[in-house]
């Protein structure tokens, strides 16, 4: 196998077209790389390591060919596309996406299993093929065919699909889920890229921020009740929703039960996250609040891996939280684990996935550690990675289904180490509704509170809008009046979907 993780890559593209789908099948091979890209009708004068992409129309035919070079080692592929096929630009682009994978695999000798599926949802891939009436064999034959997919990723995947058909199938069209940003931390571990702050630097900002926070709640319920949409799930994320005291916590949910009609809830979560964050003076506000669903995030069972990730917690305040949780009667626990972090190994990694599974919560996620742009882990030249990503979550996948857990959701980012990707596993019937719908896109999700992303969602006209509030607390408390204005594409979209349906 060649090592190429360090090269410096020239991409080179005759025309700018598939730019970002072809990116990422380079970024399978080439993790957290930066590219040079470049405009070219040829390979020739490039220097160093390049990736050489052509398409060119020949009358009735279009010409497409593709050329690697990495540390002196060359491979090429080409071929000819219909300009009359069906789905004409999508063919071009599966086609020269198989031809670079095929070319870097050859040079490096890595195989990423998930082929050229570069995009977050792999599933939707089995629902798109099924929607169009394929057969689960068919399906199975383009996926690994046409998308270079192992039968083990794909046999996870329909796995997934599986149980999803029954969570989607119960969906209605007139209900949404209310994420709620609590974007604050007690600090900020070396792979984290999400826009949160400490709670030290901003405890000033924290009461104007939930006051702020319970204003936003009421105007949006207001503005669901008037459209006629019923609530459906809650879900607390951030950040730590635990961060900030029980009062607050307190009071957020109070809105919440005072602004919704809060009786066609589901399902109600809210992310504990750290241990160190966890009271039974927060526990005994959110239990009472309604919440039936918590998550407490270890992300690992080595305290010297939380050292190194800057987690200010240990194990055992971790079980402590653990145990004081179920003592309060939560129905449902979600425990977050993390493989490819630093300093772990496969062997303390197989060590928390079973100590894990002693304490037999209701849902188990395994994330892939993801180099993301903008975290202090991508900062550091030695990442101290023991890059056996694979086997963790092969070892995750086997002892997860030999103790009964199903996988319910799945997705992928940019950057994962070993190309591998993030499952939600649960026992039967316990599964996320709030994970699965986000997932899937299925259905409306309102945010409130900095860093939220409202994602409007028409299934019937396969219509579908973000809106984004204001990431950090500082500005959401600033602009506050003016991100209320925003809310009014909230009613314009579905006044729309109303109008199409009359």
């Amino acid at each position: 196998m060649l090592l190429c993780g360090q090269t410096n890559m020239t991409l080179i593209f005759s025309s700018m077209d598939f730019k970002y789908e072809l990116e990422g099948v380079v970024k399978l091979f080439l993790p957290a790389q930066n590219f040079k890209i470049t405009v070219s009708p040829t390979e020739e004068g490039h220097e160093g390591d390049i990736c050489f992409v052509k398409r060119e129309q020949r009358g009735v035919m279009t010409y497409l060919y593709v050329l690697c070079r990495i540390n002196g080692t060359v491979a090429s592929e080409a071929g000819l596309v219909l300009n009359s096929e069906k789905d004409y630009r999508s063919a071009c682009e599966m086609t020269l996406a198989r031809y670079l994978y095929t070319c870097l695999s050859r040079i490096t000798g890595l195989t990423p299993q998930w082929g050229i599926i570069t995009g977050v949802r792999p599933v939707k891939q089995i629902n798109a093929m099924s929607a169009k009436g394929l057969s689960d064999g068919e399906i199975r034959k383009k996926l690994s065919e046409d998308f270079l997919c192992s039968t083990k990723k794909i046999n996870v995947a329909f796995a997934v699909a599986k149980v999803q058909e029954r969570i989607l199938s119960e969906l209605d069209d007139d209900s949404f889920s209310l994420y709620v940003s609590i974007p604050f931390c007690t600090s900020r571990c070396s792979y984290c890229s999400f826009v949160s702050q400490s709670v030290e630097s901003s405890l000033s900002l924290i009461p104007q921020y939930v006051t702020n926070l319970c204003a936003e709640i009421r105007h949006t319920g207001e503005l669901m009740t008037r459209l006629g949409k019923r609530l459906d799930t809650v879900y607390f994320g951030g950040g730590t929703p635990t961060a900030i005291d029980a009062c607050y916590i307190e009071a957020i949910m109070q809105t919440i039960e005072e602004s919704f009609d809060t009786s066609t809830v589901r399902e109600y979560t809210v992310e504990a996250g750290r241990a160190d964050t966890i009271t039974e003076a927060k526990l005994d506000a959110i239990k009472n609040g309604g919440a039936k669903r918590i998550s407490i995030n270890p992300q690992t069972l080595s305290d010297c891996v939380l050292r190194a990730i800057g987690r200010k917690h240990t194990v055992e305040q971790f079980y402590d939280a653990y145990e004081l949780a179920r003592s309060k009667g939560f129905e449902v626990i979600n425990t977050d684990l993390i493989a490819g972090l630093p300093t772990d190994t496969l062997e303390s990694f197989m060590q928390t996935i079973d100590g894990i599974i002693e304490l037999q919560p209701e849902n188990i996620t395994v994330h892939t550690l993801s180099i993301k742009r903008t975290s202090d882990l991508n900062q550091t030249e030695d990442k101290n990675l023991d890059m056996k990503t694979e086997q963790m979550i092969d070892y995750a996948t086997d002892r997860l289904v030999e103790n009964g857990y199903l996988p319910y959701y799945l997705y992928r980012q940019r950057n994962m180490l070993d190309n591998q990707e993030n499952i939600g596993w649960s026992k039967p019937g316990r599964e996320s509704l709030y994970n699965t719908f986000i997932m899937e896109e299925n259905q409306t999700i309102i945010a409130v509170g900095a860093g939220g992303s409202t994602k409007l969602v028409d299934r019937k006209w396969d219509r579908l809008k973000r809106i984004f509030n204001y990431k950090l607390p500082l500005e959401y408390n600033k602009h506050f009046d003016l991100m209320l204005q925003k809310k009014k594409e909230i009613e314009e979209f579905f006044t729309l979907e109303k109008a199409r349906e009359e």
